[in-house]
């Protein structure tokens, strides 16, 4: 088949859902397929370094004026507003924009379907609309808000703006109705289905993970976990992006519950990186806390192995492709009990902890670290078994075998 994939960033590096394109595409040209990709100009050299790039197909809008000019102001705002109202408006602007080169590229090569897996967010209008080939958008997951007892110290008016966002998708889906027209729609979850447009038929609505995970990448073959250095101290791993709906800061708090020699290593950089630091550097836990910053992907695995657990405590995580690739890794995950943790983490394969209030919150954190550093075995079970969960469910080879069976079905819909 000939497949458009079109995002407004196609990219590795950024990480989150720009991921998820990129690995269509590779999943796809390994199958045989003809994967073309449409994205921004911003993530061009970045793709001309990596693995998938065909200068045939692999196709790119410039920037725009409009574009740096809500880049530069996002500068400006605070981290939740930043990522909730200035960049979900950039990648707006950015779709706006691909709306029209999508239509022509699309006939020019003869794609036989388009697919839109991004952006993920179900209330958020399509400008795919009168496509040359039927259109597949998603697998979409959102829908949500921070818990109650959380919303008021860390939405920090993300609340708000994305309860704007929502009063505004209405009237922005009827203008753009790309999801009405759409062959199928994805989403992950019932939560998410919930949350689309209502003129969106429900015959056509699907049920796909959003996330994957490359289980060549993220892989110890035949060893089993390999215990911490320092004597085999037991020791937790975030990894994400250092924003604060990820609740590091809980994580450092219920870290100071725990004996020594449990150590942490925070993997990731973003703006609340520096408070952050200077937030452990006053804490007795300081000497056991380490921060790692951004780093590549193998390194990030080379950290897991090191692991007993991968812990994630955010607050409004729609996914959790962290938890997979820790999964991958032989590695249990301690996360919330809210959101998309709840669609991976199963009693077999890690713990989940109710965020009902911030003390019982950290507790719990503190309290399953506890219980891991103190059960290893019972770690190593977990790990053994949460490697399974994500062979049998969240293989990208296998999700993208699906994909083309979805492909083939809008096709056959649009005839």
């Amino acid at each position: 088949m000939k497949i458009l994939i079109v995002a407004a960033n196609i990219s590795r590096r950024m990480g989150g859902e720009a991921v998820l394109p990129w690995h269509y595409i590779r999943e796809l040209s390994a199958l045989g397929h003809e994967a073309h990709g449409l994205t921004h100009a911003r993530v061009r050299d970045e793709l001309k370094e990596s693995e998938i790039w065909r200068a045939d197909r692999l196709h790119f809008v410039e920037d725009s004026f409009l574009e740096r000019s809500i880049y530069q102001a996002s500068r400006l705002a605070p981290g939740s507003i930043r990522e909730a109202g200035f960049y979900a408006l950039l990648g707006a602007v950015t779709m706006a924009r691909l709306a029209g080169p999508t239509r022509r590229l699309a006939a020019e090569i003869g794609a036989d379907v388009i697919h839109q897996p991004t952006p993920v967010s179900p209330h958020f209008p399509s400008f795919l609309t009168n496509m040359p080939a039927p259109t597949v958008i998603g697998p979409l997951n959102g829908g949500m808000a921070f818990p109650k007892a959380f919303a008021a110290r860390y939405a920090k008016g993300a609340d708000a703006l994305a309860g704007l966002g929502r009063a505004l998708s209405a009237g922005a889906n009827a203008l753009f109705p790309g999801k009405r027209q759409a062959a199928r729609i994805l989403v992950a979850n019932a939560r998410t289905a919930r949350s689309l447009p209502a003129a969106v038929r429900a015959e056509r609505v699907e049920r796909l993970v959003d996330n994957g995970v490359d289980l060549g990448l993220w892989n110890t073959p035949g060893e089993p976990p390999r215990e911490a250095p320092n004597g085999g101290a037991a020791h937790f791993v975030f990894v994400g992006r250092l924003i604060a709906l990820k609740g590091v800061d809980l994580l450092i708090d219920a870290l100071e519950r725990l004996d020594a020699p449990v150590r942490l290593t925070i993997v990731g950089d973003g703006p609340e990186r520096a408070r952050l630091e200077a937030r452990a550097a006053k804490s007795p836990a300081r000497d056991r806390i380490r921060f790692a910053g951004f780093r590549p992907q193998p390194e990030i695995r080379d950290i897991l192995a090191t692991a007993t657990a991968l812990v994630l405590p955010s607050l409004r995580e729609c996914g959790g492709a962290a938890i997979l690739e820790a999964f991958a890794c032989r590695r249990p995950a301690i996360a919330t009990d809210w959101g998309g943790p709840q669609d991976y983490v199963t009693p077999e394969t890690g713990v989940l902890v109710a965020p009902e209030s911030r003390e019982g919150f950290v507790a719990g954190l503190a309290a399953a670290m506890r219980r891991l550093a103190e059960h290893p075995e019972e770690a190593r079970r977990m790990g053994e078994a949460a490697r399974a969960r994500v062979e049998a469910h969240f293989a990208w080879r296998a999700k993208a075998a699906r994909i083309v069976e979805i492909y083939e079905e809008a096709a056959r819909l649009r005839a």
